[in-house]
């Protein structure tokens, strides 16, 4: 039988592989959600790799928290590290800038060509494609191209004919909120005394708190000198002394045409580590073989799933979508498994570390896509959870270069490693090392738990976005309450299911929202159903509309609350003909992509069209869904709803295309919604599931898995990564 089994697995892989021709890569525009609030990195990598290899702009706020947008064509150089769609700017370490002529070392001002050595790139002939990006430099009449492997990226620049040119290494300008408090380089030289590579460090403080970065770099020439050069203000414009340092690569005379190539290896433990990446990943210097390596890479990322639609605009803004889930989470360990450990330690790991990780976003979807089709990553995923959870003495909540931000409200990598656990990924971890971890991050007396253990809710008067705080926390507690009944833990798995329904406390029977509550028991007033203060009130970038509906553990509770499923559909309906307005003078700017006070633009929402099927109106919940693919997505450079968010917002579109969405924490339920393709392969860890579409229109008639009548209105994860079909015929 287990013979049959594996064979019939191996047909299912067959039929579900990509075929060879196929280019997915083509079908991705990086360009979709470089405009409006989107934030998306735009450069050169492969999937999740350490290097992120792009473009940085001059403008240092918030819509240029990756580096990029596309209302601006400044460039000051091309930076190694790069993040994607967050609402914070970080990062942009080791920024390369080929030159020529005299430059002055720093970051520059659009108004004032000379200020800096920065030039504005000529868009109309940029290039961008999943690992490869090329754009002129107009100011020097210099053609940039880039590509990369996970850990080293690699230049390659055409110079016209001039008897200065160089190369500038940059080591004080990062991203947005990031200083720089300490940078160097080391040179190494040819018995001639021609530099031939240099190596460095950079250290930073900003959103990530104690960011190290080590590089080394070689040349395909070597230099007649390199020269460094401190920041004549020797200070920041935030006021902070310190020193900042440029490097001058210096090339001298270029012929017309000549092409120059870099190649620049980070790693988070030592200069003796990015040596070593280099070697292992990129010892020689053929641009194009490391361009085609990158392609092939996405290529096959990409093809873990196949669509079929006569729509080519569907397609791109699909595959686009896949592309972005993929940027992040990002390697963060050196060729020999040595990392940087979130309390500053080297350690040597026996599994590939990550780092980027937007959990309070990518809780929702992307990650529950990770456990579909990259099952493979998993194991490393949940091990780095836990080496985090030991290192620091919780789970992480935003993790970023080896530091926790504490950015964001709630528990959510408790709700992604319990979610994880009872798939079956636990990377060999003992139930009561799964159970201590979790334990530990939901008792930690700190964001707001000390006032909720204390008190069995987070006042409002003690607490800044109480309510947002202690909704997500529930959601925490709930994961961990289903991770423990999965493991046989009865009585933890009772304490925090308990513990998971404390939102209620913050119920008004009479105006059926949730509200914040003083120590006196008092609601906050005033109140305003469509009101936001960023930050500065009881929800976390929400209205109480979108706070609503943040109990996916819990809705027969909600229902309960409203006193029927006819009254709770009521008022879910209310949440889409409310005006689609936010009022306040701070309204949060990520309460966006508004059908009446649903804000698909940001993450909390996320869920709760699939409530609908919950609450037994699946076609309501079509509906709904087929209007946000129209309206939210498309192939435009605001072609997102907001921010991007690590992935989350892809994320969104590509699982719900499948025709489910996961709603639970760490409950492995898939709720119908609505698929958005004729066919869909998806490769998984059993072989190929097909999700099929008959029929036009977008109520769900009737379902079959596996040539058998469904009449569930969600699937188990265990279906899905067993590989089979799924029909939907609509109406």
């Amino acid at each position: 039988m287990k013979k049959i089994l594996l064979a019939a697995a191996a047909c299912l892989l067959a039929a579900c592989s990509a075929p060879e021709a196929e280019d997915y890569a083509a079908y991705v525009n990086p360009k979709i959600g470089t405009g409006g609030h989107g934030h998306v990195f735009v450069g050169a990598g492969v999937p999740f790799g350490f290097v992120q290899l792009g473009p940085t702009s001059i403008p240092q706020a918030w819509d240029w928290c990756s580096g990029y947008h596309d209302s601006d064509s400044t460039v000051i150089g091309f930076s190694h590290t790069h993040l994607s769609g967050t609402g914070i700017g970080d990062l942009f370490d080791i920024t390369v800038m080929p030159v020529v002529g005299a430059t002055k070392p720093q970051r520059g001002v659009e108004a004032d060509p000379a200020s800096g050595a920065w030039s504005y790139a000529g868009r109309s002939k940029e290039v961008t494609e999943p690992g490869y990006y090329s754009v002129p430099l107009l100011r020097y009449d210099i053609l940039a191209e880039l590509t990369a492997t996970s850990r080293v990226g690699l230049h390659r620049y055409t110079f016209p004919e001039a008897d200065d040119a160089a190369l500038l290494f940059d080591l004080e300008n990062g991203g947005c909120w990031d200083d720089v408090t300490d940078a160097g380089f080391e040179v190494q030289r040819s018995d001639g005394g021609a530099v031939i590579a240099i190596g460095g460090y950079r250290y930073s403080t900003g959103w990530a708190k104690n960011q190290k970065i080590f590089f080394w770099a070689t040349f395909s020439r070597p230099a007649e000198d390199f020269t460094v050069t401190e920041n004549p203000n020797n200070d920041s414009e935030r006021g902070k002394a310190r020193k900042p340092l440029y490097g001058r690569f210096q090339l001298g005379h270029t012929a017309a045409g000549e092409q120059v190539l870099v190649k620049v290896a980070l790693s988070p433990v030592s200069i003796e580590g990015a040596k070593a990446n280099m070697a292992a990943e990129l010892p020689g210097w053929d641009f194009e073989a490391v361009k085609a390596d990158a392609r092939t890479a996405w290529n096959k990322e990409l093809g873990k799933i196949q669509i079929k639609t006569p729509d080519p605009q569907k397609k791109t803004v699909f595959y686009t979508a896949l592309y972005h889930t993929m940027i992040a989470p990002s390697a963060y360990n050196d060729v020999d498994g040595q990392y940087r450990g979130s309390d500053d330690v080297v350690r040597q790991g026996d599994f590939q570390n990550y780092t980027t990780f937007s959990l309070w976003d990518t809780y929702r979807a992307a990650h529950p896509l990770m456990t579909l089709i990259h099952p493979e990553k998993m194991e490393d995923m949940v091990a780095t959870l836990y080496h985090i959870y030991k290192e620091q003495g919780d789970l992480p909540v935003w993790h970023l270069m080896g530091n926790e931000t504490d950015c964001m409200v709630g528990n959510p990598g408790l709700v992604v490693f319990a979610d994880a656990v009872v798939k079956g990924f636990r990377a060999g971890l003992s139930d009561d090392e799964i159970i201590a971890a979790m334990t530990a991050t939901a008792t930690q007396p700190d964001r707001g738990q000390d006032l909720r253990m204390k008190y069995g809710y987070i006042p409002a008067d003690l607490l800044v976005e109480s309510v947002a705080f202690d909704m997500e926390y529930a959601i925490a507690d709930g994961a961990l309450a289903n991770c423990a009944h999965f493991l046989g833990r009865g009585d933890v798995a009772a304490q925090y299911r308990e513990r998971s329904h404390s939102y209620r406390k913050y119920w008004d029977p009479e105006l059926q929202f949730f509200r914040g509550v003083k120590t006196d028991g008092s609601f906050t007033e005033p109140f305003n159903p469509i009101g936001s203060e960023h930050r500065a009130n009881d929800y976390t970038e929400g209205t109480a509309w979108q706070y609503l509906w943040l109990v996916p553990q819990d809705v027969d509770g909600l229902v309960a609350l409203f006193g029927s499923k006819e009254a709770t559909l009521a008022k879910l309906d209310g949440l889409f003909e409310a005006p689609s307005i936010v009022e306040g003078e701070d309204a949060s700017p990520d309460i966006s992509g508004l059908i009446g006070q649903y804000a698909h633009g940001n993450e909390p929402g996320h869920h709760t069209l699939y409530l609908y099927t919950m609450l037994g109106a699946p076609e309501k919940a079509a509906r709904r869904i087929a209007q946000v693919y129209d309206e939210m997505y498309f192939n435009d450079v605001e072609g997102l709803a907001g921010n991007e968010d690590v992935g989350q917002m892809s994320a969104w579109y590509v699982l719900s295309a499948m025709g489910f969405y996961q709603v639970e924490p760490a409950c492995p339920r898939f709720w119908f919604g609505l698929p958005l393709f004729d066919e869909m392969k998806v490769q998984v860890a059993g072989g190929c599931f097909t999700v099929v579409k008959k029929g036009e229109g977008t109520q769900i008639a009737s379902v079959k898995l596996n040539g058998q009548p469904y009449d569930k209105l969600y699937l188990d994860y265990a279906d899905i990564v067993a590989g089979g079909t799924l029909e939907f015929t609509m109406q």
